[in-house]
């Protein structure tokens, strides 16, 4: 996926939610759980997370309770989702995975 600041019409975002297993549809934005076993768990895929949002970037909301954390991405500037927002979300899914 491209990476772009220019908002994603409702057939592209479609198309760009089914490459990104697990994230679901918000208004605006896209949104997904992950639980973990405990809190050092989760605050260890919060960091992973946070250092390749900072290199792209491209920063999602995170809830951090306990041991699970919620990500909500969308890009404020294009008022929606763009393709910054589903290739992050790829990459998250990559560090859930490991």
């Amino acid at each position: 996926m491209a990476m772009t600041e220019q908002r994603l019409a409702d057939d592209e975002i479609r198309k760009a939610l089914g490459q990104v297993p697990d994230w679901e549809l918000l208004r605006n934005s896209i949104r997904r759980e992950f639980k973990f076993a405990n809190f050092d768990q989760a605050m260890d895929f919060v960091n992973k997370v946070a250092e390749v949002a900072r290199k792209m970037d491209h920063h999602p909301d995170i809830c951090i309770y306990y041991n699970r954390v919620d990500l909500e991405l969308s890009t404020h500037k294009a008022g929606g989702l763009t393709g910054e927002d589903f290739e992050l979300a790829a990459r998250i899914n990559e560090i859930s995975e490991q």
